[in-house]
């Protein structure tokens, strides 16, 4: 028996080892198929992923726990560690506990077995060729990605071009539906949206987003009347898997949309469990003008502009006028008031209030809406609530897996509880769900260049240039000014101008690389282009970065203090960027970090 994170059938005797976030439950799993199966012998492939969810020593607690039940069933077991994904000590900790350590290594291209230790057993040859080890390897990885899987932008099959939004909102509820498969891992809308009307392969797609099954297909809609056409094709052949066209009246659509999700789950051999069932079978609205509405406004939030922001606000709460226990439209309210709130258009006072009362009304609707947990962990987050945060987050996780800005709230949390391994993991993941959001992009290369991974940053932003050139240039400027080489940080900071001539971003480097030429009155002006955009708190931290850069610590540490004062602070350049190791010695720094954490309720 396979005691596996990876989606797979288990009619192979393979048991999911979803739900590792609670180990209480992930034992209640392997303890009822040990009742049913009866294996002789064990492989624990979940290890690498309940040491990165939990502290090293519970780890071991219920590693031990486990280990003593299957000796005494005579079950062998076999656990798989990836030594790279941890420290050395948190490894050896759980290797210690087992008769056999074995490593497999690679040498002049071939794959090899390596026995480093083994207790009460007598070894005559301790290193094995692993003559055809990558073959199947390759194939189990081919098989265990056909559960990763990318929902393609439906086309718009209608006379009216405008009713583009309804395609679009097919496709990000399917995403929604399947995400409620736990066995599946479903790229995010941000990803798949950037292939709206592409004449790409789907072989190629899959390449690009690490996929082994796309679904595809269009959207007709006239009054009140719809058909769906979905496809499922193995990334892999370019074979068709299955497909079939749905002719509904449109009060039917969440209908189909489940029915859809179902047969996809099936076609993969996914059996669903009945919460899986009852989750794809619930409706969010009955109100088919709330939904169209609903759709709108989602299209509109989309473009990322105060105006259509607005523009949204209002069409979420028509929608929830028209049906006033529609969960995710008050959960569209509150993004929208965060949105303008973080971009200085409203009050922060006023954002939180109305995203507090808002969440607390979809989530009495509906407890187990990840959105809206989500939504509410950034909330927490941007009041400096870093445990209701956090439990927000995890939330979220567990209700979807396929969540990455939960992923990226948890990311963030890491920083500030000072654990940037654990960031960089956290922002990994949301990446690998959403590996062409421009912001996830940065923020994976800032992680590697805060954990001593500066060349992999480097390498990893000019992979990815062409899908994210401003927030690549943003990043590749950041680094050539950390290390030092101004010429270069000039030039792609120039690039960056170009794309974004307001950018605060630019605007705060280009003081920074000013102040390291020597250059003290463009570094001024920088900081004055940032006081007169009017920005929000986040201002502070680029105008200190810039004074950091002149030498003026006490004006770094004045405007440091405004940002907190106003939960604005950002906690990962302050506390992981190489630029600020002068600020770190000062004992202003020390201050400036306790009154953080005990604003954010981490210490008393």
């Amino acid at each position: 028996m396979i005691c596996s994170d990876k989606p797979v059938s288990p009619a192979k005797g393979i048991l999911p080892g979803k739900g590792i976030e609670n180990l209480t439950d992930l034992n209640l799993q392997i303890n009822e198929a040990l009742g049913t199966i009866h294996p002789k012998r064990l492989v624990l492939d979940i290890l690498s992923d309940v040491l990165l969810r939990h502290k090293a020593l519970q780890t071991r607690k219920w590693l031990n726990e486990l280990l003593e039940r299957l000796r005494s069933k005579s079950i062998t077991t076999l656990a798989v560690l990836n030594p790279y994904m941890h420290t050395a000590e948190e490894a050896q900790a759980l290797v210690d506990m087992f008769d056999v350590s074995i490593e497999v290594f690679e040498r002049e291209g071939r794959k090899s077995l390596r026995i480093n230790w083994a207790h009460g057993v007598k070894v005559s040859q301790r290193e094995f060729l692993l003559e055809g080890l990558a073959e199947k390897r390759s194939e189990r990885k081919s098989e265990l990605e056909k559960t990763r899987i990318a929902v393609l932008p439906f086309t718009n099959m209608s006379s009216n071009p405008e009713e583009g939004y309804f395609a679009d909102g097919v496709t990000e509820e399917l995403i929604t539906s399947l995400s409620g498969v736990r066995q599946l891992t479903v790229i995010a809308r941000t990803s798949v949206m950037g292939y709206k009307g592409t004449t790409q392969k789907v072989r190629e797609i899959g390449r690009e987003l690490e996929v082994g099954s796309v679904l595809e297909g269009s959207v007709r809609k006239a009054g009140n009347k719809v058909r769906i056409t979905a496809q499922l094709i193995d990334a892999e052949t370019e074979g068709h898997l299955w497909a079939q066209n749905y002719d509904r009246q449109l009060d039917d659509i969440f209908a189909v949309q489940s029915e859809i999700a179902e047969k996809v789950a099936g076609e993969l051999r996914i059996r669903l469990v009945e919460s899986e069932k009852k989750t794809l079978e619930k409706k969010p609205t009955e109100n088919t003008e709330a939904y169209n509405n609903f759709l709108r406004g989602r299209e509109l939030f989309r473009e990322g502009t105060e105006a259509s922001a607005r523009q949204a606000l209002s069409l979420f709460e028509k929608a929830i006028e028209l049906d006033p226990k529609f969960a995710k439209a008050y959960v569209g309210v509150a993004e929208c008031h965060r949105f303008l709130a973080d971009g200085g258009w409203e009050l922060t006072d006023i954002s939180t209030t109305t995203m507090k009362r808002v969440l607390e009304r979809a989530l009495n609707l509906d407890p187990n809406l990840p959105e809206a947990h989500a939504s509410l962990s950034h909330m927490f987050f941007n009041i400096d609530d870093a445990l209701a945060s956090e439990a927000e987050a995890r939330r979220a996780v567990e209700l979807n897996p396929s969540l990455p800005d939960a992923y990226w709230n948890l990311s963030e949390l890491a920083a500030l509880k000072g654990d940037p391994e654990e960031m960089e993991r956290q922002i990994e993941s949301a990446y690998r769900l959403d590996p062409i959001r421009p912001d996830f992009i940065l923020r994976l290369g800032i992680a590697y260049l805060y954990t001593g991974r500066g060349q992999e940053a480097l390498e990893f932003w000019r992979k990815n240039e062409h899908l994210a050139p401003g927030f690549v240039f943003r990043g590749m400027t950041y680094f050539y000014i950390v290390n030092g080489d101004l010429q270069r940080a000039k030039e792609f900071n120039a690039k960056l101008e170009k794309l974004d001539p307001t950018n605060p971003r630019a605007i705060w480097m280009g003081g920074v690389i000013a102040a390291m030429e020597g250059d003290r009155e463009n570094a001024l002006l920088a900081i004055k282009k940032i006081e007169d955009a009017k920005g929000g708190p986040v201002g502070f931290n680029f105008i200190a970065y810039v004074y950091h850069a002149l030498g003026d610590l006490n004006s770094f540490f004045d405007n440091m203090n405004k940002a907190l004062e106003t939960h604005a602070l950002i906690v990962s350049t302050l506390s992981y960027s190489p630029l600020f190791v002068k600020a770190r010695s000062d004992p202003r720094y020390t201050e400036l970090i306790e009154s953080l954490r005990k604003q954010c309720g981490l210490t008393k």
